[in-house]
């Protein structure tokens, strides 16, 4: 069921990271051997499958989507989490705007991969 995208836009980090401090490091970490918190640690996502980080306790519906977390799959799903995967137990209600999407996604390519300095919220 995953749904067709556009091709992401080109994202501003910068502008990523401080979405990503403001709008999402309430739930997720993303450093590498960071804990989880309310969301499972981000570090490594992309090029995992979905609902698969070790030590964190998944809903059904995202260990068995079989989602692989790419650029494109991130676009979709951080548009409307609920509505790409149903019945996760992620509460954000998204990103609206493509490029705010396009900028968190450019933060975690970066962050997620050891790129950036961590910024601890």
């Amino acid at each position: 069921f995953p749904l067709t995208v556009m091709a992401v836009p080109q994202g501003n980090v910068a502008h990523g990271e401080k979405l990503f401090i403001q709008r999402c490091a309430q739930c997720h970490t993303i450093n590498a051997g960071g804990s989880h918190k309310t969301g499972p640690n981000l570090y490594g996502l992309l090029g995992r499958p979905a609902g698969s980080a070790e030590k964190y306790s998944y809903t059904a519906a995202n260990k068995n989507s079989g989602i692989m977390w790419d650029e494109k799959a991130l676009f979709a799903y951080l548009e409307n989490p609920k509505k790409y995967i149903p019945g996760t137990k992620m509460v954000f209600a998204g990103f609206k705007k493509p490029q705010d999407r396009a900028d968190v996604i450019s933060y975690i390519k970066k962050a997620a991969t050891g790129q950036v300095v961590q910024i601890q919220a």
